[in-house]
């Protein structure tokens, strides 16, 4: 990717803001802190997030986004610290394990700024202590969630940068940066998926219900049910039987990544094709959970038309799997995943005067099924931001307090005899009268308030 590329994360609403800068990618550390700081001898940085977990809700196409609120703590360490400036940034960082060129950071690492805050437009000398600055930023919908794939990282940075001032020289700059985690949630459906699965050449039948949408902390369940699993041979008077053997179960993670090229790398050859322009796909899959079983089922063999098996697989991801949200970005960046279940079968036979004599024949099948699942995060609060109500106080009536003892005058003469002037009240004062002013006021006009100075 050129310097002239234009990363396809870039913002609309921040289409001001969208400068790209190359770097190598740095160590991934997620986690929120109540407060982290950065320190020198004269300021030191820190930050405090004070909106909830950043979750873009919905789908790229429908998802209204993420907001994201904090604070940055400024503190000098001594008294009359003058800082020439004090900026600060949110970046989104894509990081190509398999880039397009080895050895190059350019073809490695493509980084967009979606936001920039300056938080102080001029120099400005700081008294000793904690001064704070308030920002926010909306993440768009279509923005992707943090991902750390075979592939590919995506991760969102903030950095912040005070340079402070000494005698007219400037000091090297105090920079803090922190690594923000994104994630995506889908909506769960109400009903599970239904699939139905034929296996010719032979009569078996299978009938599953699953759910569409996992989380990675969970366990789910898939109801399996084959009918067709015996048949009657009339030319030999016998019941052939297919008996489930062995069952295997797999979670499978498909990533597809675009990995670009840079300027320098890009190919010049007129007539290129225009996949190979724009970047070089990688594909990789991966196991994140897997089980094998050869018993748990139930078999029902009562008749050749009424025979069926039966059984309620729980799957799940492994205990320390690595795994990646389904995602799909603009860039080419795509994951999904599949349940696929295996299953052996062998075939026997009986007469159908004496069930209980079994044969093996030696014919064996291997019956595959994959499932379509989609692996999100779960909703928490499950509200996005431009949902949200604002708080409902009970105690407060929808109206002003009514005043029913309120006092009316009938002219500017009426108020002037209540109305004591304050000189005359503060020689009252000094006399000790006080008491006797305010019952007199008080005579006159109840409940009415009495004016003071």
């Amino acid at each position: 990717m050129g310097e002239s590329r234009t990363s396809s994360f870039s913002s609309e609403s921040h289409r001001e803001h969208g400068h790209h800068h190359r770097s190598l990618f740095p160590s991934m550390h997620f986690g929120r802190s109540g407060k982290e700081s950065h320190t020198s001898s004269l300021v030191s940085l820190g930050w405090k997030l004070e909106s909830p977990p950043i979750v873009l809700y919905g789908d790229a196409e429908h998802s209204t986004g993420a907001l994201v609120s904090g604070q940055l703590f400024l503190d000098a360490k001594e008294d009359n610290v003058e800082v020439d400036s004090f900026n600060a940034t949110l970046s989104i960082q894509v990081a190509q394990k398999r880039p397009f060129a080895n050895h190059c950071s350019d073809c490695a690492t493509q980084v967009t700024e979606l936001k920039k805050w300056c938080l102080l437009p001029h120099p400005l000398v700081l008294k000793k202590g904690e001064h704070s600055f308030p920002f926010s930023v909306l993440l768009e919908g279509h923005l992707p969630a943090t991902i750390d794939g075979p592939l590919v990282v995506i991760s969102y940075e903030f950095k912040a940068e005070a340079v402070p001032r000494v005698a007219g020289a400037l000091q090297t700059p105090i920079q803090f940066k922190k690594t923000l985690e994104v994630k995506r949630s889908l909506g769960q459906s109400e009903l599970p998926h239904h699939s139905v699965r034929v296996f010719p050449p032979t009569n078996i039948k299978a009938s599953a219900h699953y759910p569409h949408i996992i989380h990675p902390i969970g366990t789910y369940n898939l109801n399996l049910k084959l009918d067709g699993i015996s048949r009657h041979n009339a030319n030999v008077d016998t019941i052939e039987y297919w008996k489930l053997k062995k069952l295997t179960w797999r979670l499978e993670e498909t990533a597809k990544t675009v990995a670009p090229a840079c300027g320098k790398h890009s190919p010049k050859v007129e007539g290129a094709d225009q996949q190979q322009k724009k970047g070089l796909i990688r594909t990789e899959t991966r196991v994140i959970g897997e089980k094998t079983l050869f018993s748990g089922w139930k078999s029902n063999y009562m008749s050749p038309t009424d025979s069926s098996i039966e059984l309620e697989l729980e799957y799940n991801l492994a205990k320390h799997a690595k795994y990646a949200c389904d995602t799909k970005c603009r860039d080419g960046t795509e994951v999904t995943h599949q349940l696929m279940v295996e299953m052996v079968v062998s075939q026997e036979w009986a007469p159908i005067n004496k069930p209980g004599l079994v044969t093996h024949t030696g014919v064996g099948r291997i019956l595959r099924m994959h499932f379509g699942t989609i692996l999100t995060e779960r909703p928490g609060i499950g509200i996005s931001w431009d949902n949200e109500a604002p708080p409902i106080y009970q105690d407060v009536p929808p109206s002003p307090p009514a005043y029913c003892h309120e006092t009316t005058f009938d002219g500017e003469a009426s108020i002037a005899e209540l109305m004591e002037p304050l000189d005359t009240m503060g020689e009252g004062r000094g006399r000790g009268s006080t008491e006797s002013s305010g019952s007199s006021v008080r005579e006159h006009h109840g409940d009415a308030p009495v004016p003071s100075s």
